[in-house]
């Protein structure tokens, strides 16, 4: 049995990333940003072509010569911060500001040179070009440093709220009272019980980085629904559905656990003969795909405790929240019925290229 490690870290030190380092505020990788980067730029252009346009032809003219050497410009701004990632990384929040806004500055003396090899305007204007690029580049870090900085509200309530429903009394005296009920019928299922409630206990509430992968989730996962086992019995079927070259993909840390919660709490414990629970993962092209699907409560409730609630969506707004953080317009998140199950259906990134020829892999019926 691992010892615990109960609060080893405190909750209040400074946001790191997984690998310990100062966070980046300056992330231009992902395609999100990239295309909010676009459209902001292809926005002020927009607007900038209106002066000295008196028709709407002449308007689209002049757009799109401007479009002509701001846009590559823009994605050689957006290909350099990308690649200068790990170096950005490095320093502190203004002097990554400092080094966008430069290479802004560097960007519009790009956009210059390209008009004027096209021969566009009478006279070069580097130096209101380098402005234009480092006022549009200053803009863009902005809201990258508001994006990056909504992380750690987000993490945080997340964190108590997952501490909070975690820790809540009832699953606490409830794990307990199954273990003491084994201690003499099988001491060695009674010990593996507490190892799990340890586990997870330490897990919640040790340090945790910006990211995990997948693998560890489920394995969190299974740690609760195996305390979950002990105590419904055979009311709660569980049937895992796992393609193991998708558990690479990463994802915001104590996000499955409150939806495998979920689906116990309002699918499985209200219905009197129990519930079926599916939890599975797919690797699709590009895309991790993980299902949590659960059969719905039908006839009377087994005891007045379990009565059916509609909840209030705390759990699922805050890992819709936390996956758009991390993963942007990469990440997917929908839930509701469908067939006769609730399913909660999220899609990732794969973090890498298939290892294994593909398997064979069924989803569940709902």
């Amino acid at each position: 049995m691992q010892k615990p490690q109960i609060l080893s870290i405190p909750l209040s030190a400074p946001p790191q990333d997984s690998a310990g380092q100062r966070a980046l505020v300056f992330d231009a990788c992902h395609v999100g940003v990239v295309l909010r980067a676009v459209l902001f730029v292809e926005t002020v252009l927009g607007v900038g072509a209106m002066y000295g346009a008196d028709t709407l032809l002449e308007w689209l003219a002049r757009l799109s010569l401007l479009t002509g050497g701001a846009l590559p410009a823009t994605l050689v701004w957006l290909m350099a911060a990308c690649s200068l990632k790990l170096l950005l990384q490095r320093l502190g929040t203004h002097s990554q500001f400092a080094a966008g806004v430069a290479l802004g500055a560097l960007a519009g003396l790009y956009a210059c040179a390209m008009l004027a090899l096209a021969g566009v305007g009478e006279a070069p204007a580097w130096l209101a070009s380098a402005a234009s690029g480092a006022l549009l580049a200053a803009a863009l870090v902005a809201a990258l440093v508001l994006r990056a900085g909504g992380r750690t509200p987000a993490a945080t309530t997340a964190r108590l709220a997952e501490l909070q429903s975690r820790i809540r009394p009832h699953f606490l005296f409830n794990t307990l009272n199954s273990a003491i009920a084994l201690v003499r019928e099988d001491p060695a299922q009674a010990e593996a019980l507490l190892e799990d409630l340890s586990d997870l206990f330490r897990h919640a509430l040790q340090e945790q980085g910006e990211v995990v992968t997948l693998a560890e989730e489920i394995a969190l996962a299974r740690r609760y629904l195996a305390i979950e086992q002990v105590r419904f019995g055979p009311r709660l079927q569980v049937q895992w559905q796992l393609d193991e070259r998708a558990h690479a993909a990463l994802l915001p840390p104590l996000l499955l656990q409150p939806l495998v919660e979920n689906a116990v709490k309002h699918g499985v414990e209200p219905s009197a003969h129990g519930g079926k629970l599916w939890v599975s993962t797919q690797l699709r092209g590009s895309q991790v795909i993980v299902r949590i699907s659960n059969t719905l409560p039908t006839g009377p409730v087994p005891y007045p405790s379990a009565v059916p609630s509609q909840g209030h969506g705390i759990a699922l707004a805050n890992v819709r929240a936390r996956l758009a953080l991390l993963h942007d317009v990469q990440g997917e998140f929908s839930a509701g019925e469908k067939a006769g199950c609730y399913q909660v259906r999220i899609a990732l990134p794969a973090s890498t290229a298939p290892l294994h020829p593909p398997s064979s892999h069924e989803h569940p019926d709902c």
